[in-house]
């Protein structure tokens, strides 16, 4: 049994974007790819003749089928040796993807990839402190031609470094800091909870639980009780680099126990109604986990319930209420219907589930089935 996956060859960090280009010596063999504010604000004056590709040219949403072959054959345009990569996940996921392609279309990549061997380096720096892509072999891709959401995991895909700068994230708008970190505590319950964890991974899961739930709830108190924005914001900085650190946490625990219902069920809702992806997770996050407390209430899942009630300082049974409690706080849970969703999506979302989200579905606490799935989705309409 495999026991924990070990990706980057090392993590770095660095306080600045100039210490980084320095100690990595940015030049014209790199192909930065980026999007257009973070190239602007941190990395144009350290380029040093480095090329440039700014994703933000072809869309602004999660990664596409689409966008992600017109980024490969422009990136066959370039001359270089190594792929840098700073950006939240979507750039970090398609630049995983470009730097194994080789050239190769999306869905050859997709439909071959054991064949793929990455030929250039690849380092990732994230500017979200969610998706922990950084650390994993694996990409989130919107199978638009297929009209599915689905990931792609290779080890050619791991980067060899990843790198953590904390002052690009230090102006993060306050919905997208939420909508990462919510992603990465979703990473880091799923993969806890998953029939493949491991004593290893389980430790950096709690502790990317302990530090999540740990921050919120400072950056709730500097608000005072009128919630005062600003006063959270400097808050929020003086943590980043804790949120980045349980980012690659849940990153590392997620690459070996997987995600699970959470994130299959939420493709759906990111998929049709373009949510954002941590967005969707919440919307679906505490759901599957009464659900699950409702087929099986022991095992590791009531030692995840007492963690996070020891954490909220509060009782077991109200670990899940107080639990959305504290994060409304921060980003207010939505019911399906007010995203769009109509009654008539839910058994094409449920079908969706079940025939496209195998990988994901297996990863579950217990089984679900189609049944237990609409359920689900009928309970948070």
């Amino acid at each position: 049994m495999k026991m924990l996956t070990v990706g980057p060859k090392d993590i770095y960090q660095f306080a600045t974007v100039k210490e980084f280009a320095e100690e990595f010596e940015l030049g014209p063999r790199d192909l930065v790819v980026t999007i257009g504010m973070i190239h602007d604000a941190f990395v144009k004056p350290y380029l040093n003749g480095a090329n440039v590709l700014l994703v933000d040219k072809y869309g602004n949403q999660e990664p596409t089928d689409v966008m992600i072959d017109a980024i490969i054959t422009d990136a066959k345009t370039f001359d270089y040796d190594r792929i840098v990569a700073i950006g939240g996940g979507a750039v970090m996921d398609m630049s995983k993807i470009v730097a194994v392609a080789g050239g190769a279309s999306i869905d050859e990549v997709i439909d071959h990839l054991p064949d793929f061997t990455r030929t250039v380096g690849l380092v990732l720096v994230p500017t979200t402190c969610g998706t922990g892509s950084e650390v994993t072999e694996i990409a989130a891709i919107n199978r638009t031609r297929l009209g599915c959401k689905a990931g792609i995991a290779s080890a050619q895909m791991f980067a060899d470094h990843a790198v953590l700068i904390p002052e690009l994230l230090y102006g993060l708008p306050d919905h997208v800091f939420m909508t990462s970190s919510l992603d990465a505590i979703v990473h880091s319950v799923e993969s806890t909870l998953s029939p493949n964890a491991t004593p290893y991974t389980r430790l950096f899961g709690y502790e990317a639980m302990r530090m999540i739930v740990s921050g919120y709830q400072a950056i709730v108190a500097a608000g005072g009780p009128d919630g005062d924005a600003q006063a959270r914001r400097v808050k929020r900085n003086e943590l980043m680099n804790d949120f980045l650190i349980a980012s690659d946490y849940a990153g590392i625990s997620f690459d070996t126990g997987g995600c699970a219902a959470v994130h299959a069920l939420s493709y759906q809702l990111g998929g049709k109604y373009h949510v954002p992806h941590g967005e969707s997770n919440y919307a679906m996050f505490t759901g599957v986990l009464r659900s699950y407390m409702e087929i099986k209430p022991d095992g590791e899942i009531a030692k995840l319930n007492g963690v996070l009630a020891g954490l909220l300082g509060c009782n077991v049974a109200d670990v899940y209420d107080e639990l959305e409690k504290l994060i409304n706080q921060l980003l207010p849970k939505k019911a399906l219907h007010e995203y769009g969703v109509t009654r008539e999506d839910l058994p094409e979302f449920t079908e969706r589930v079940m025939t496209t989200q195998g990988r994901l579905m297996r990863n579950n606490y217990v089984p679900l089935d189609a049944a237990r799935v609409r359920k689900i989705f009928e309970e948070l309409y």
